[in-house]
């Protein structure tokens, strides 16, 4: 069992951060969020997530035109928003992720399945990518409110990644934070048959 710290910090006390701090998150700790978050499972090893750190001033400013208005402000002053997206060919790396059985026919010309497996393990893997974060001392702000059609548009013109969410990351800004909303207990969420 991990340490009560370590439970504090992936899940007790982590928030959905709205505001940042003025600190840079650095490449070192984008790599180390993507050599965590790898190991996380998705349905036969299909890894199908593509991650997009929008970093740069410029980049930013791209974002920003596809961002609901309530999104704007939180993204613009995040060190980084991560695009957490799918690859709609993810099946073609099978042959390296599940070698030992033909999993790419799974797939292949089945664009309900492709759409169904890649945005369901490539949100497992956006889940695991805020454990990592989270691990390496950063803050997350998940969030929707933007629009995929335009923003797919503009960072994936091949058409071949699509976007599911957007997560700001960096230290969060304590004060700028809501008190925690309830949740629901073990009775009214779960069942033991």
């Amino acid at each position: 069992m991990l340490e009560q710290d370590a439970l504090d910090t992936l899940f007790i006390n982590a928030r959905s951060h709205n505001g940042w701090l003025d600190q840079d998150v650095s490449n070192e700790q984008i790599n180390q969020i993507y050599e965590l978050m790898k190991f996380g499972p998705t349905a036969a090893n299909n890894c199908p997530a593509r991650l997009t750190f929008v970093k740069s001033s410029k980049a930013k400013e791209q974002l920003k035109a596809h961002l609901d208005e309530g999104n704007v402000e939180k993204s613009m002053a995040a060190p980084v928003v991560a695009i957490i997206s799918y690859d709609t060919e993810f099946y073609e790396k099978l042959g390296l992720l599940f070698p030992h059985t033909d999993a790419r026919s799974w797939y292949a010309g089945n664009d309900a399945k492709i759409k169904q497996a890649g945005e369901m393990n490539a949100t497992l893997q956006g889940a695991y990518f805020m454990l990592a974060a989270r691990a390496v001392g950063l803050d997350c702000g998940p969030m929707g409110g933007f629009n995929n059609t335009t923003l797919d548009e503009e960072f994936f013109p091949d058409g071949k990644t699509k976007s599911i969410f957007i997560c700001a990351l960096g230290q969060g800004d304590e004060s700028k934070i809501y008190p925690r909303g309830p949740r629901l207990s073990f009775d009214e969420a779960c069942e033991i048959i």
